[in-house]
């Protein structure tokens, strides 16, 4: 098993994580109320997907 032989310095550690990015999530506007949401998933604010009352409103 491969053993490293010298320890890794934390300016070489944080050099290579800083490419770990988050990605901002893409948004679309609902069709039925324009508000923004995840694509694929049903609207939080007005309860369609693809069109249709997938969640009861209350």
């Amino acid at each position: 098993m491969a053993v490293p032989k010298r320890k890794k310095s934390r300016s070489n550690t944080r050099h290579r994580r800083s490419q770990w990015k988050a990605t901002a999530p893409n948004l679309i506007a609902c069709p039925q109320c324009r508000e923004p949401k995840l694509p694929h998933t049903a609207c939080t604010n007005c309860g369609t997907y693809n069109r249709r009352q997938v969640i009861p409103q209350d």
